[in-house]
């Protein structure tokens, strides 16, 4: 399958050309998508301008940032080396100075664009941007190259064609949708805990009546994932 906006391209001043802007279907106004980061809700087409939170896709994916610093245990003073020379009196020694230890390189700091993401955002980031490096859903060699006939009981009425690849392209949109739903009821601040476990009940039973079209899944972390209970 391809992305929807394939072929197009946008300037530096659009969201199509920033890599937190992904297009997940098409309408009047074109690819259309959401913002990784939550800047826009909704979504919204890639000629949209872009924010100060920008990030060409020819720049690499961002790295996790580094983990709170523990607190560094005390350095062990180095044993002092004895140096002895031939004209000196055996029974003198003198301590050669230890080596100094080797200066902690600190962290780079991080991009003006990551510095100001919550944890929450920077997590997105990185699950949205691992998950486009990733290879596209595939069909199941046995379905390949087949449809779906949409037959009427009407016999005067005409039969619809729906190719295989075009329905498993259209249930990889809803279940990306449902995960992006998970997340942000996982992280919303308003709902109790009561509440984010009720509407995770909905969404898993959204997954459970889809777990019908898993056959159509080449790969098995692919496919849709119900109520194991």
């Amino acid at each position: 399958m391809t992305a929807p906006d394939q072929g197009r391209t946008y300037g530096p001043r659009e969201c199509g050309s920033c890599r937190l802007w992904r297009p997940i279907l098409e309408d009047e106004r074109g690819p259309v998508g959401p913002c990784r980061l939550g800047v826009r809700t909704g979504d919204f087409p890639g000629t949209a301008p872009t924010c100060e939170r920008y990030l060409s896709r020819e720049a690499a994916v961002p790295s996790a940032p580094p983990p709170e610093r523990s607190r560094r245990r005390a350095a062990r003073p180095a044993a002092p080396v004895v140096v002895r020379r031939a004209d000196d009196d055996p029974g003198t020694a003198l301590a050669a100075p230890a080596a100094p230890a080797p200066a902690h390189e600190p962290h780079p700091p991080l991009p003006e664009e990551l510095a100001d993401m919550t944890r929450e955002e920077f997590a997105q980031a990185i699950r949205e941007a691992l998950r486009e490096e990733s290879a596209p859903v595939q069909l199941a060699p046995r379905w390949e190259g087949g449809t779906v006939l949409l037959k009427p009981g009407d016999p005067a009425a005409q039969s619809k064609e729906i190719p295989l690849d075009s329905l498993l392209h259209k249930l990889v949109m809803i279940r990306d949708r449902l995960r992006v739903l998970e997340q942000k009821v996982n992280a919303h601040e308003k709902l109790s805990d009561a509440e984010k476990v009720e509407m995770q009940q909905y969404i898993t039973r959204c997954y459970g009546s889809l777990t019908t079209f898993n056959v159509l899944f080449r790969e098995e972390h692919d496919r849709f994932v119900g109520d194991k209970a």
